[in-house]
């Protein structure tokens, strides 16, 4: 198994892999990435050690199975499965593809871990579009069951089976989804964070109030300035863009969202979205200026 890109979902990609039992080879464009990478992963699973979730045994054979992979087309020529999780732009991720496809074995799968992207684009720029698949996981990755398995244009039945099986043993749901924007789980989520926004804008209720009313009154874990402020707003306003783009008006991005991420309020990672974090990243209140 080789992970490219460790970033918040990358390193929580390999973590779960290890976990899975898989030798896992991890990479990033910039080496001292890894090594933070898989820093927090083993913050992780001290985490999950004591919470009684992790068996000393499986923590102490994950972190073996971690691996690092300074270069790319030597990890990729002894990976029978690889995921792709850099930065959610498309020609970072087809060079990315094409550098792996060389090098890989016949028989690799290639998934691209995207909330949004075309994975019909991504296969068409290598010459084994059949073993092109999407894997988009949820963050946190360690804690989040469900992984959608996006089928493109060209995708096999077969990469499909391998890629369920994979998840399987990564300890995830998978469920299958056909390519269209936003796939399922993306699509609903950019709306509901959207209409959040046009609703806090409109002075409906403030932004405590709209996450405490979607958690008792849907039986959401997280409301949806929550869980804009952890995957960031700048990820958000993409995806949103990308839906709107491609599927009409109803996806236009809220100017209150637009302002947002132009101000660099971006959530968790820069300690100020709807809401402030202290160093350590605990929440600290509603952001000051935020309209209540």
């Amino acid at each position: 198994m080789l992970v490219v890109g460790t970033g918040t979902m990358g390193a929580g990609i390999a973590q779960v892999a290890a976990l899975g039992g898989y030798r896992t080879l991890v990479h990033d464009a910039a080496a001292a990435q890894v090594d933070a990478a898989i820093r927090r992963i083993g913050d992780d699973l001290e985490k999950g050690l004591a919470r009684g979730k992790v068996a000393v045994a499986d923590r102490d054979a994950a972190l073996a199975r971690l691996e690092r992979a300074p270069d790319l087309a030597t990890a990729a020529a002894s990976a029978g499965f690889v995921i792709e999780a850099v930065v959610e732009d498309m020609a970072t991720k087809q060079t990315v593809f094409r550098t792996i496809t060389r090098h890989a074995p016949g028989d690799a799968i290639f998934a691209t871990n995207t909330s949004a992207l075309s994975i019909t684009e991504i296969a068409a720029s290598i010459d084994a579009p059949d073993r092109v698949i999407g894997m988009h996981f949820f963050n946190p990755v360690p804690r989040m069951a469900l992984v959608e398995v996006i089928r493109g244009l060209q995708t096999s039945t077969s990469t499909v089976e391998r890629t369920f099986e994979v998840a399987r043993r990564m300890g995830k749901e998978p469920v299958e989804v056909n390519e269209f924007p936003g796939f399922a789980v993306s699509r609903i989520n950019a709306m509901i964070g959207n209409e959040a926004f046009y609703m806090l804008m409109e002075g409906v209720a403030s932004a405590e109030g709209i996450d405490k009313a979607l958690r008792l009154g849907l039986n959401h874990p997280m409301g949806p300035f929550e869980l804009g402020d952890l995957v960031g707003w700048d990820i958000r306003l993409k995806v949103l863009e990308h839906l709107h783009a491609t599927l009409g008006e109803k996806f236009r991005p809220c100017p209150l969202l637009v302002k947002y991420v132009r101000a660099g309020r971006l959530g968790r990672k820069t300690g100020r979205g709807v809401y402030e974090y202290s160093a350590s990243g605990e929440l600290i209140r509603a952001s000051a200026d935020t309209p209540r």
